[in-house]
Order: structure tokens, then C-alpha cells, then sequence
């Protein structure tokens, strides 16, 4: 059987259209970032796959384990190892960082026979895991249908918007299900391949726990089962037999460990107690990096722009803050490359497409009007405060939290400061990093807030996600018809480059609105240790996938 890397989409029944969608409009040639190695190297590096052994490296904890009741990454990153998509993102040693390719999953192959409608035909002989209440039996498309209908239908799904041009999804045969849309919905694909709440789940497991917050109910059919849950110390998954990819994964296990102090991370990394990076994505704090560049030369290095932007985000639907002149005056008051130099020692100032995504990302000069609004300038900022009634400056507070690394909050403490140097007294509030999650990140809070908006491999999902009136992830509240209009006309637009002007058209319009203060794209390096094979750090989320097709050779 061959594996889903070498089966060409073209060859089953995909029209041109959604040829096109599926690759070209993933971002299929984003990353041109100079390398250490090429991930072409790295593959023919690898030789022959070797089977045994346990990896090794940083996870997260999480709130519960039901991915349609919490957006929070510890969630989703972990459900990875356990769950299938219909469609994934493709990992492995001969992915360039930065490239974002479909392949199948679940699917084995799919048609786009009009703009409203997708067709995926599942693979067959797919077994659920050999645990109670399912007991291993086969994977059919009423398991899709109800995955689906329970995401659209929870209320308390934060991540529904993703799928909001979704009508139903119908059963067409045991094998066949059908996506039926309000709308053209252009990013279908690549919201169902994304790490988010889109994994397929059993009906008999919800209703056997009443939800799937228990770590007893994650079953799935992906490459690991769930051995051990140890809350805030580590997971433990071991290799699934009966995976439907033949001979994966390689490892025997995975002990997915909880690192909250990245300098234990970095010690266990240097002293071979982590098999990758000890920061989150498996990378290296760029602080770290030159010390322990010298100290191990023998480990992998890797760097690339991370698809996320650290940001400054408001209540544009209260005062202040609902007046333009004193967004503006915000962001002209924040020096951005200090910040990068300060903080994270590399990255690139950005604004709402963050650099990682090059394809769709405009450079701070190619902004427009609202370009000189990136610009350090503190006289001019509290000459718009002033003009705004604010010659005094105000107060206000500035949300933040250290749980995604210390990094965030050293950058929070500068960006206090620089307000600070305008008239503005921004007290800072740290917060638990799930109670962050919990209130903050879901726009509940006042005054200001800073943290990086989670990584994104299309642009959609930043851009609808961040101002649609109603998506949970409209932190700073944001109502605009004239940018809601552009948003929904993009989604709509089949045509590749008529669509990418409509994003570059609403990058250069939230540049002149600041209804969110972009700061910077920060450069990642990722790193892991030589015996592991057939690994390429990336920005996906997809940990389960990349464990199960590397293997050890210690």
C-alpha cells in the first residue's frame, strides 16, 4: 500500500479548481529562509526506518481533552497523537519549514464537484482504537457526519467559526460524506487539515462519558494511544498496532513532558533527557541559541519565521480605545525592532498576516497609508492622544501571561514602558496561562492585552478569525462592515491572485485602523538531536504525525 506521501491528488477524480485549492492556496512555496540544512538532505540523511524506542520532548498540559469546548493548545497539540482528520498537513524530513502541503488522512481522496459542495471518500479498513465503548471497530462516514454535527452544534465551541459556511455534512454511502455549504468557502480544505478541533470522533464515546473531557474517552484512530495522563508532569502514548498507515509509527511510545521553567527544558535538552528543542514546537529560545550552538554542534538546527505575530489587542468597543487616533497613538509609541532585539533577538515587525505566511504577507513598506503607523514615533503619538482629549495621557491596564515562556512577559514589561514614555499607565496584569485562555484570550477583560495569536497556515483563519463580528477570537471586539465585507469576499474568491489582492486590500486597511497592535513576526529555531531521523521542524501542530513518521537511532 502506498503511503499517502506518494498519492497524487490529480490521480483520483480532483477537478483543477480543487487541485489549485489544495495546493497552491495552502502556501505551498511560503518559506525561502536560509537553512542550516536543506530538508532535502535531511531526507536522504535518514536511510532506512528503524523501529523501537520512546521519544522524548516538550508538551503542555491542558484544561480537558474535548477538542469542540476549548481553543487552548495543550488540547489540541496533545489530542494529535491520538486523533485522525479527514485531510492533514504533511510533515516529515522533506517538508521546507514554512511550506504547508494537504495530503490525505482519513480521506484517502476528494472532489470539489461545484463551489458548494466537497465530496471525501474515506479509506477502508480503518479501525477505532481496540478500547471500550468502540472495541476497534471500523472507522465509517457516519463517524464524520456526527464529528461534524456536534462541532457546529455545541454551543460552547470557540473554534466554530472555522466551519461557519458549513450547511451539513450528509452520508452519501458507509465510505462517501458530503460538505454541503451556506457559501463558496475557499479555505474548507485547509481548515479541516488544520491541528484545531478536527478530528474525527466516535458517537459511542460521547455518549458513553457524557463528553470527552476525561482523559479515558480520547480514542481515535491516529498513530498513539493514550497510555498515562499525569496532570501538569506529562502524557504518555504508546504505539498504535493497528494504525491504518502501514508500519508507522516507528516509535514505540512518546512521553510528551510538561516544562514549564525553560531552563530545566534547556539542561534536559543539553544533558540528551529531551530528544527535541525544549521550548514550545520543539525549538530553541534564540537567547539559548548561540551557547548552546557552541556547547553541541552535533545537534540539528533549523530557523524559520514562525506563522504567528505577538500583538497588542483592546476593547475597540469602549473608550478609549474605540477612537482610531488613540490606536494609532498606541502603535507609534512601541519601537518594534527593539523590541525584537530586546526580546526574542531575531523576527521581523509585521502586521496582520504575520511575515511567516510570505506568500500572503505584506512587508511594513508595502502597507500603504497606514504603513507610517509601524513607525517609532512617541512625538507624534501624544500628539494624537492629546487631539484625542488625551493630553495627559490615561489608565489603563495590559493583560499578559508567562505560560507559553517567559519571553512574553519580558516583552509585555518593555511595551509597558514605551507607553508609559507617551502618557499612558498601563498596569501590568499577569495571569495563570489557562485563566489567560479562559477570559482574556476570549475578549473578557478591559483596557489592553498582549500575547501572540496562535499560529496560522492560511490566512483566513487570522483574519476572519480576528474581526468577524461574533468569532470568539475577535478579542478586541471589533464591528467594522466595511472590513467585514472584505473578509467574507475573500473566503469567496476562487480566483488565487483576485484573492490575494483582497488580502493584501485588508492588511493595508487594518494598518490605518490599529484595531489590533502588530509588533513582530519572531524568528524560531528548531532543533533535535542527531539520531532522530526524518524529522523537520516546522510550525504545524501536527506532533502526533511528525512522532509517528521519525524513528531513533541511539
Amino acid at each position: 500500500m502506498r503511503t499517502p506521501q506518494t498519492r497524487p491528488h490529480h490521480r483520483h477524480g480532483v477537478t483543477r479548481r480543487a487541485l489549485l485549492h489544495a495546493g497552491l492556496a495552502t502556501g505551498v512555496t511560503l518559506s525561502t529562509w536560509p537553512m542550516h540544512r536543506s530538508p532535502g538532505l535531511w531526507a536522504a540523511e535518514a536511510g532506512q526506518p528503524k523501529r523501537g524506542g520512546v521519544l522524548r520532548v516538550r508538551g503542555r498540559d491542558m484544561p480537558h481533552f474535548d477538542p469542540h469546548l476549548t481553543f487552548h493548545p495543550g488540547t489540541h497539540t496533545t489530542l494529535s497523537f491520538v486523533y485522525s482528520k479527514l485531510v492533514r498537513y504533511r510533515v516529515g524530513a522533506g517538508v521546507t519549514p514554512g511550506s504547508f502541503l494537504i495530503e490525505p488522512d482519513l480521506a484517502e481522496r476528494w472532489e470539489a464537484p461545484d463551489d458548494m459542495t466537497y465530496v471525501f471518500h474515506l479509506r477502508h479498513g480503518v479501525k477505532w482504537q481496540n478500547k471500550p465503548p468502540v472495541n476497534g471497530r471500523e472507522l465509517v462516514a457516519e463517524d464524520v457526519k456526527f464529528t461534524f454535527d456536534r462541532f457546529l452544534a455545541a454551543p460552547a465551541n470557540p473554534l466554530r467559526y472555522m466551519l461557519e459556511p458549513v450547511e451539513r455534512v450528509e452520508v452519501v454511502d458507509p465510505y462517501t460524506v458530503k460538505f454541503v455549504l451556506k457559501e463558496p468557502y475557499v479555505w474548507l480544505l485547509d481548515m479541516l487539515a488544520t491541528s484545531k478541533a478536527m478530528w474525527i470522533i466516535a458517537r459511542e464515546v460521547v455518549e458513553h462519558f457524557g463528553d470527552l473531557k476525561k482523559p479515558e474517552s480520547a480514542i481515535g484512530t491516529g498513530p498513539f494511544l493514550l497510555e498515562r495522563y499525569e496532570p501538569n508532569v506529562k502524557t504518555v502514548f504508546k504505539r498504535n498496532p493497528e494504525y491504518f498507515l502501514k508500519d508507522l509509527p516507528y516509535v514505540d511510545g512518546v512521553e510528551w513532558l510538561v516544562l514549564n521553567d525553560s531552563s530545566t527544558g534547556l539542561a534536559m535538552y543539553r544533558t540528551g533527557q529531551l530528544d527535541c528543542g525544549p521550548e514550545t514546537g520543539w525549538n530553541v529560545r534564540q537567547h539559548d541559541l548561540e551557547s548552546l550552538k557552541q556547547s553541541h554542534p552535533q545537534f540539528i538546527y533549523q530557523d524559520f519565521l514562525f506563522p504567528n505575530a505577538q500583538r497588542l489587542f483592546m476593547r475597540t468597543d469602549h473608550p478609549p480605545f474605540n477612537d482610531a487616533r488613540v490606536r494609532r497613538a498606541i502603535s507609534l509609541a512601541l519601537d518594534r525592532q527593539a523590541l525584537v532585539e530586546a526580546v526574542w533577538v531575531r523576527g521581523e515587525p509585521t502586521g496582520a498576516v504575520p511575515r511567516g505566511l510570505q506568500e500572503w504577507s505584506l512587508s511594513i513598506d508595502q502597507l500603504g497609508a497606514g504603513a507610517k503607523y509601524y513607525q517609532y514615533d512617541p512625538q507624534e503619538a501624544r500628539r494624537l492622544l492629546a487631539e484625542a482629549g488625551f493630553p495627559k495621557g490615561f489608565t489603563t491596564l495590559l493583560h499578559t501571561s508567562g505560560g507559553a515562556g517567559t519571553d512574553a512577559v519580558d516583552a509585555a514589561q518593555l511595551v509597558q514602558r514605551y507607553l508609559k514614555d507617551v502618557g499612558i499607565q498601563a498596569e501590568l496584569k499577569l495571569q495563570e496561562f489557562a485563566a489567560f485562555i479562559a477570559t482574556t484570550r476570549q475578549g473578557k477583560f478591559e483596557g489592553l492585552a498582549m500575547s501572540a495569536y496562535p499560529p496560522g497556515w492560511e490566512p483566513d483563519s487570522m483574519l476572519y478569525g480576528s474581526y468577524a463580528p461574533g468569532s470568539v477570537l475577535n478579542i478586541s471586539h471589533v464591528n467594522d462592515p466595511t472590513l467585514t465585507a472584505m473578509l467574507k469576499a475573500q473566503r469567496r474568491t476562487q480566483d488565487l491572485e483576485a484573492r490575494k489582492q483582497l488580502i493584501f486590500d485588508i492588511q493595508r486597511y487594518e494598518a490605518e485602523q490599529e484595531y489590533y497592535v502588530y509588533l513582530y513576526c519572531p524568528m524560531s529555531t528548531g532543533s533535535h538531536q542527531p539520531y532522530v531521523k526524518n524529522y523537520a521542524p516546522n510550525a504545524l501542530e501536527e506532533y502526533g504525525m511528525a512522532a509517528a513518521v521519525l524513528w531513533l537511532e541511539r
